[in-house]
């Protein structure tokens, strides 16, 4: 379904529905690796440093930008023929999520946690192979700053509420029945938007039947998803004996040794900055299919780059941190599953959604240093608030004002961001500098969050989340100096860094 955008009548007719149906399928998959994840080990008594180290899960997005080349150049056999290579990377993506939520539902029981890290962990791949490809879509239909806001704002849209959805209703049905038909009912639900898009039209110039393609995708993703499942077992199984040979246990602080490997690709190419820098514009390794995405941004924003990174990597700090323990300090400060859910739907889809519009407009309004600056304070406040929470009785009114805050911040800082980085993309590789950029954007985040409960254990609940908050203040000093940043070269246009 190759769109082009122009604006009008097609884009609200047919790319922002579009967009809020994709957002919507990659949003109820992540807070089933991530919070809901968290929280159900917490009830099964998984010890807090545990809890914190399945945070790391969430690192694989972080190096999307590994495998995104692979979705620009190759497209799936089977669904491509008749869907084109957007669209069957995305059905395969979602093949892989229903299967991953079904093995993490029937070992819900938590009993053998290397079971739940495979599946969580192929749950999590899936989930961002999906958003990769939509990521890069995305781009190509809106290279404007005006033109991403309203696309970005109806797939955060999407996006949001499947996440309130996935964990508000995911714990509600836990409360009442047990994990295992909660994981299976949001994997049905995360299914949903498959059968819509075999409903949808050909993809111009595919020459392909429906439904011959359609089985031959099922029947060639079947093979991929065995093969990826496979893959990660045998990595995990390997990668588990030579840590036990090196004489790591549960009790080695991994935190040192997880920060060098994650940060190694990114230093490798800062310490080549340098000879980037002095490249030709019409080099060969600007163009080239693998390095070429990854290159091009050194070589347009030069020194520059590394001001641009250290702002990304910071900005959301706060909100992951927070994500990774709000919902075990709920459950440690007493609430019940009944208002924990509540909390996650009722309160924070609406607030969630005024959020994101109001980033959007904002994005789409506002010079991007000012509307971000807003969005680090207002996520700031979303942190603070549950210092508050923390010295507060359990009420129910306590909770649902504390999500309340919180969900408007995330929502306003989240649309606001998603359009920083977009603006940053040179439009030749939208998919591959997406996800290298937008990875970034969390590495230090994740990582953070894989010590989280290290760092419960020292400051306490109270005091981890108001370093959370001043987490989101810091990013605003980058701010004066990434108004002063200009791309260079005639592919990238006139793209400021804020």
């Amino acid at each position: 379904m190759t769109t082009d955008y122009d604006g009008g009548r097609k884009l609200r007719t047919r790319i922002l529905p579009l967009y809020l149906l994709l957002g919507f399928s990659a949003g109820l998959p992540f807070f089933m690796f991530n919070a809901v994840l968290l929280l159900r080990l917490a009830r099964h008594d998984i010890d807090i440093v545990t809890i914190g180290y399945f945070a790391w899960v969430a690192l694989l997005p972080t190096f999307k930008f590994l495998w995104s080349p692979l979705l620009d150049r190759f497209s799936v056999p089977g669904f491509s023929r008749f869907w084109g290579k957007r669209r069957g990377w995305i059905m395969l993506s979602q093949l892989g999520i229903f299967a991953a939520m079904v093995g993490m539902a029937f070992t819900s029981d938590d009993t053998d946690l290397a079971l739940v890290a495979l599946f969580a962990i192929l749950l999590a791949f899936w989930t961002t192979t999906l958003e990769v490809a939509a990521d890069g879509w995305r781009i190509e239909l809106a290279p404007t700053q005006e033109a991403q806001a309203p696309i970005v704002a109806a797939n955060l849209w999407g996006y949001r509420s499947a996440m309130v959805a996935a964990g508000s209703g995911a714990v509600l049905i836990a409360a009442r029945a047990d994990w295992t038909i909660a994981y299976l009912a949001i994997a049905l639900a995360a299914f949903a938007p498959f059968p819509v898009l075999a409903l949808t039209g050909r993809e111009p110039g595919t020459d392909g039947a429906r439904w011959h393609a359609l089985g031959t995708g099922v029947a060639i993703g079947a093979v991929i998803l065995a093969a990826s499942c496979a893959i990660v077992a045998v990595v995990g199984w390997l990668a588990l004996r030579m840590l036990a040979g090196a004489g790591i246990d549960p009790e080695t602080n991994l935190t040192p040794a997880v920060i060098a490997i994650a940060l190694a690709p990114f230093a490798l190419l800062a310490a080549a900055l340098p000879r980037i820098k002095r490249l030709p514009s019409d080099a060969p390794l600007l163009s080239s299919t693998t390095l070429g995405p990854f290159v091009d941004i050194f070589w347009r924003y030069g020194f520059a780059t590394l001001v641009v990174l250290g702002f990304v990597s910071l900005y959301r700090v706060g909100d992951v941190l927070a994500l990774t323990l709000s919902h075990p300090m709920w459950d440690a400060r007493g609430y019940s599953l009944d208002q924990i859910g509540i909390a996650d739907g009722a309160i924070a889809l609406p607030a969630s959604m005024i959020g994101v519009a109001l980033g959007s407009w904002m994005a789409a309004r506002w010079r991007l240093s000012w509307a971000l600056a807003a969005g680090a304070l207002v996520a700031a406040l979303g942190n603070w608030v549950y210092v508050w929470l923390w010295w507060q009785p359990p009420e129910g009114w306590v909770l649902y004002a504390s999500v309340a805050v919180d969900q408007l911040g995330n929502g306003l800082a989240g649309a606001v961001f998603v359009v920083y980085l977009s603006m940053l993309v040179n439009p030749r590789f939208p998919a591959a500098q997406y996800a290298f950029l937008s990875g970034f954007a969390f590495l230090l985040a994740r990582l953070l969050a894989g010590t989280s409960g290290e760092m419960q254990q020292v400051i306490g609940y109270d005091g981890f989340f108001a370093l959370t908050g001043a987490a989101s203040i810091a990013a605003i000093v980058f701010l004066p100096f990434l108004a002063r940043i200009r791309s260079r070269g005639p592919s990238a246009g006139p793209v400021e860094a804020a």
